[in-house]
């Protein structure tokens, strides 16, 4: 468990520092909005989370990464939807002026839901020769 925790940790922010990269790179150099560019940061980071979490945090088998691919799309989507409502409100309610620590907030909450939803889901296959 404690090195999976720690796999977890490290896919998770190297996911959460290009989510954050993307966000900042877009508000910075094109001037979008941070909420939408959370949209996009989340698009890129989405496909570092599932390979380095199927790869490294829940090993799986070559042949089940297609359904624990299709599990993790439904949690990081959830993550998502609770990511954007939270970070839409706190953009609102403290100002875009804090936009980079409020992001890295949101993040690492719904990091808890993500691993714990992943292990003892999306990744929680069997084997089918029992």
């Amino acid at each position: 468990m404690k090195r999976q925790i720690a796999a977890f940790i490290a896919v998770g922010s190297t996911a959460a520092l290009t989510h954050m990269s993307v966000v900042v790179l877009l508000v910075e150099l094109l001037d979008w909005h941070a909420a939408v560019s959370n949209i996009a940061g989340f698009g890129v980071a989405f496909s570092v989370s599932f390979n380095g979490h199927a790869r490294y945090t829940f090993p799986q088998p070559a042949e089940q990464r297609a359904e624990a691919c299709r599990r993790f799309i439904l949690i990081a989507m959830t993550s998502f939807s609770l990511n954007q409502i939270i970070y839409t409100y706190a953009l609102i309610l403290f100002g875009p002026v804090f936009y980079i620590p409020l992001l890295a907030v949101v993040l690492l909450g719904v990091a808890v839901f993500t691993f714990t939803m992943s292990r003892y889901w999306a990744f929680a296959l069997r084997s089918k020769a029992a």
